[in-house]
């Protein structure tokens, strides 16, 4: 199923969504984490319900249509992603289309991600992509949105955070 792309035309990057469908791991092939500070010590494919702020991501395209797991690596190694910010949606049902974009607008492209790359989204080259829940997983009480940063050059290896471009 191909990813389901966003536009907001007044805003410079790209801006697209990845949808969450299941409730459990279809593999074993969880990364491995760092147990103090939950950093992946080593790549791996993650259950989309463990990731976490801090997770990288090689590729966040590949990661098309409803997912359940996202390929992550250690942030020093190359990659083009990174979850920097985790909301809770509020609404009791979950929301349309348009209002979902409405959220992710203001969580991920908001003041979130000024604070942190350190300047406005529609000042910045890089661009965001999220995973949010779909009907499945809402009725099954997932609420989270995950918003990814990305860098259209690739090759990053060190966080996002204060990039400033």
């Amino acid at each position: 199923m191909p990813i389901r792309q966003r536009s907001f035309p007044a805003l410079g990057a790209a801006f697209a969504g990845l949808l969450i469908v299941t409730l459990s791991a279809c593999g074993d092939d969880e990364p491995d984490r760092d147990e103090s500070t939950n950093e992946v010590t080593e790549a791996g494919d993650a259950d989309v319900f463990s990731m976490s702020v801090g997770d990288c991501l090689p590729d966040p395209s590949a990661a098309t249509g409803e997912v359940t797991e996202v390929a992550v690596v250690p942030c020093d190694e190359p990659h083009e992603g990174e979850v920097f910010f985790a909301y809770d949606i509020e609404e009791e049902a979950l929301p349309a289309t348009a209002a979902m974009e409405a959220i992710v607008q203001e969580q991920c492209l908001g003041a979130n991600f000024e604070s942190f790359v350190g300047m406005p989204y529609d000042e910045s080259v890089l661009e965001v992509t999220w995973l949010e829940p779909t009907a499945e997983s809402w009725a099954a009480g997932d609420r989270e949105i995950l918003c990814i940063i990305t860098d259209p050059a690739g090759g990053v290896t060190e966080s996002l955070e204060g990039a400033a471009r």
